[in-house]
């Protein structure tokens, strides 16, 4: 397999657990895990966490967004590595022109000796 995409795949993969840690801290209607944060919700406010927060959150979105659409052109640019459906048409093609039941062979009747 591709290294760049390796690559990418990785960095997608960090994205996302940073992403779902980002948005289990954010203060929602049940408190969520931000609240447990007192001491540090109070030397930096309350609302500066939070838009720090959700600050975090686009990027991470945004970034598996762009990365996502980069792996996809590496992987199609790549050396053989991409979708090439043209084989499976032409597949398809000759199956079509095969009747889907074989007609049987017709019995002949033995020779009499």
């Amino acid at each position: 397999m591709n290294a760049v995409f390796t690559i990418l795949t990785i960095l997608i993969i960090l994205a996302a657990i940073l992403l779902i840690v980002a948005v289990l801290l954010q203060n929602g209607k049940g408190g969520g895990l931000a609240s447990n944060f007192v001491a540090g919700n109070q030397t930096f406010g309350v609302r500066q966490t939070a838009d720090l927060l959700e600050k975090v959150t686009w990027g991470l979105v945004a970034f598996i967004l762009v990365i996502s659409i980069v792996t996809a052109f590496v992987v199609r640019s790549g050396n053989g590595t991409g979708i090439d459906i043209t084989n499976d048409i032409e597949n398809v093609q000759e199956q079509a022109e095969q009747p889907a039941f074989p007609t049987a062979p017709i019995e002949q009747p033995a020779p009499e000796e």
